[in-house]
């Protein structure tokens, strides 16, 4: 019996300033044509790369944390439309860059996955950064976790911050996920770092397969993007049939483009039954919860 292998791509953001909703599109779909070019089954968007539709709005929005997030709802429609579309297109499953989106009276760090077919669900980010709690004011994520089946393999999505923390992909993994995809958007090289230590980490700990997205560049046009520092990377278990250091694929920081990367998923199962350590199997003797709110696992089949 031959591999079960995944192909996917993750892209490394640069800040766009667009003058029309129509200019926005084409370049989404630019992006996603160029990301399918090696067949790719999956393509990747980092935390926070729909901000770059701030530069849409009037100058007196541009530059108020607050009134952003609130015109940011106006192109939520054409958000959701334009990416349901190219997954459709393009025959692949897209996760798309994460939106602010308001649900009542909260706001939440939201990433969506698009899959062909017509399928779709998200992810909201758990913890919050400081930024986004103190000064943004979003809400953290309702302690629920969703594992995305596409056929052939299950993901699950721990937005940056959260990747930082290791309960939600023990949940994840637990329940089925083999991939932990990690969109991420940071300021500095100690932000970034953070960022892949703990995907290293989350990688070693549950025998999954990590994949980092981040956003480069400057937003001069908005308050809330500001400058920008990142790399995309995947990683695995440094373990039998793996990478030696587990580190899969590296891209240069700082630098626009798609990195790709060919999982092999049948090597995953092997190491989570004949690694030189079992991690992922001795986890399940730990316990692991929250003090303020139930965690629940779901999951949702993209086929």
């Amino acid at each position: 019996m031959s591999d079960r292998k995944v192909k996917m791509g993750v892209y490394q953001y640069q800040l766009q300033q667009y003058h029309s909703i129509d200019g926005w599109k084409e370049w989404m779909e630019r992006l996603v044509a160029e990301g399918c070019e090696g067949g790719q089954l999956m393509l990747v968007f980092p935390e926070f790369a729909s901000m770059d539709l701030v530069s849409l709005m009037p100058l007196a929005v541009q530059k108020d944390i607050h009134l952003q997030l609130e015109a940011m709802q106006q192109f939520l429609p054409d958000f959701k439309a334009q990416f349901a579309h190219l997954a459709e297109k393009y025959q692949v499953v897209i996760v798309a860059p994460s939106f602010p989106e308001r649900v009542a009276n909260e706001l939440f760090n939201r990433i969506y996955v698009f899959a062909p077919g017509g399928r779709a669900g998200y992810q909201d980010k758990w913890w919050m950064t400081r930024f986004e709690k103190e000064d943004w004011k979003l809400s953290e994520g309702h302690g629920e976790l969703t594992v995305f089946d596409t056929g052939f393999c299950k993901f699950g999505i721990q937005n940056c911050y959260d990747i930082e923390f290791a309960i939600g992909t023990n949940y994840l993994c637990r329940a089925g996920a083999e991939i932990i995809i990690v969109p991420s958007c940071t300021e500095t090289i100690r932000g970034a770092t953070r960022v892949h230590i703990g995907a290293r980490a989350r990688s070693m700990e549950f025998q999954c397969y990590t994949a980092v997205s981040q956003i480069i560049g400057q937003a001069t046009w908005s308050v809330a993007a500001g400058r920008t520092y990142g790399y995309p990377a995947f990683y695995s278990t440094p373990d039998r049939r793996s990478a030696i250091e587990g580190i899969l694929a590296v891209g240069r920081p700082q630098e626009a483009g798609w990195l790709n990367c060919e999982l092999n998923m049948s090597a995953l199962e092997y190491v989570r039954k004949e690694g030189q350590v079992l991690n992922f199997r001795d986890h399940h003797r730990i316990r692991m919860e929250l003090a303020d709110r139930k965690i629940t696992v779901s999951t949702l089949d993209l086929r």
